[in-house]
């Protein structure tokens, strides 16, 4: 079983910070400015899949350089960038799942 630490650091720590800070302010948001959860967490979503392609990014660099690369790095890689990505959208269902909580009832 893989710890969260682990899953945080193969995810960029850099990347995975701002998205837990976006997640943070999902929760602030949902005390503070209701309105503004569902669009914070459109936020997240976009910056996880924008990490994502990051990640990819640097991915293909590295394999630009070094040449001859095994499928395994790859594959170790594809599965670090889907990191943030995922993390980006469980923060965005968090996201909804508190507006449908705080919509009023009819």
């Amino acid at each position: 079983m893989t710890a969260i630490s682990d899953f945080f650091l193969s995810g960029n720590p850099l990347f995975m910070s701002a998205l837990t800070l976006l997640l943070a302010l999902v929760f602030l948001a949902a005390w503070k400015a209701p309105a503004w959860v569902r669009s914070i967490g459109l936020i997240a979503l976009a910056c996880g899949f924008l990490f994502g392609l990051l990640g990819i990014y640097q991915m293909n660099d590295y394999v630009q350089q070094v040449g001859d690369v095994s499928p395994t790095i790859i594959a170790s890689g594809y599965k670090c960038v889907t990191v943030p990505i995922a993390y980006g959208l469980i923060i965005f269902v968090i996201s909804l799942i508190i507006h449908l909580c705080q919509k009023p009832r009819i």
